[in-house]
């Protein structure tokens, strides 16, 4: 099981209500294996043309990276942000055990 097939995935939501929703909708849907939610995180970032600063939550996902595609669209229809940030990072090593539960666990 190569090691390169799976992700973490990095989403900013405007609050932990709405990291939980997302969440929710990718476990139901079988898109991750597992989420965790940072509830508070200190964002600075350019926003049309301007810097700009939040509080948000920080959604941490993991998956197969064969998902992302169709993650990407379920998250774009339900989040609040004109332009959300979803990122995926490759998981290039890990357990063995916690990648096959990976792999079993999202469909």
């Amino acid at each position: 099981m190569e090691s390169s097939n799976y992700i973490v995935l990095l989403i900013t939501t405007g609050s932990v209500q709405e990291a939980q929703q997302i969440a929710k909708l990718l476990l139901e849907q079988r898109k991750i294996a597992c989420a965790n939610i940072i509830p508070k995180v200190d964002s600075h970032f350019w926003w049309q043309d301007k810097l700009d600063s939040a509080e948000e939550s920080l959604l941490i996902a993991k998956t197969k990276a064969s998902l992302l595609p169709e993650i990407i669209t379920l998250v774009k229809e339900i989040h609040s942000y004109q332009v959300p940030e979803i990122i995926a990072l490759p998981i290039i090593g890990g357990s063995q055990d916690y990648l096959e539960w990976i792999e079993k666990s999202v469909s």
